[in-house]
């Protein structure tokens, strides 16, 4: 029948876990190494957790908008629903993570660095790192972990839509690679800071 979705079940799968429960401890170690670090005023926790984060959410970004969005494109229907089977759990998982991880410090290490300010020589380029950020954050809030979740709960249905987990993963995969490129933004601005 014409316009009628494509099933995706070549084989009968187990549930999808939504949020895979393996990855919560590592999670929560996480939330409370940067509780500690902000709590304690501790500089290197707060870089480490600055640097580590930041540097993971644009890795993470622009690996996935233009290396696995451009293979996925090309995948058929089924093969990208066992991609996704196996990928959108874990991202639910991460990517708070890593964004929390990033946020929460780095507004801590721009306090300490003095550059709040308004008379920090720093402050225009602080400015318009919040503005980068801001938008990359409510980006992937607003756009990519609803499309992760919806991805996840269609797989878990009886006889899940391919058609609409692949425009699903669609518009994760392009969301992603523009966070990527915002994230190069990011990467001119911190390195500019880093620099002064």
């Amino acid at each position: 029948m014409l316009g009628a979705p494509t099933p995706v079940h070549a084989h009968q799968r187990e549930k999808i876990q939504i949020v895979p429960l393996a990855g919560l401890p590592v999670a929560a170690a996480a939330v409370v190494f940067v509780a500690l670090s902000i709590g304690f005023n501790w500089r290197w926790g707060l870089m480490f957790n600055h640097v580590v984060g930041g540097g993971l959410w644009t890795g993470i970004d622009l690996f996935v908008g233009m290396v696995i969005g451009p293979i996925l494109g090309k995948l058929s229907i089924p093969a990208r629903a066992e991609f996704a089977a196996r990928f959108m759990p874990k991202m639910v998982i991460i990517m708070p993570t890593v964004v929390m991880m990033t946020l929460a410090t780095g507004f801590q290490v721009a306090r300490q660095a003095g550059n709040l300010a308004a008379s920090s020589p720093n402050h225009a380029w602080l400015i318009v790192s919040f503005c980068v950020v801001g938008v990359m954050a409510a980006v992937a809030l607003s756009v990519l972990e609803p499309a992760n979740i919806a991805v996840l709960y269609e797989m878990n249905k009886p006889v899940p839509n391919g058609e609409r987990i692949g425009r699903l993963m669609k518009r994760f995969i392009y969301t992603a690679g523009l966070t990527g490129v915002m994230q190069i933004a990011t990467l001119i601005i911190m390195t500019r800071l880093g620099s002064r």
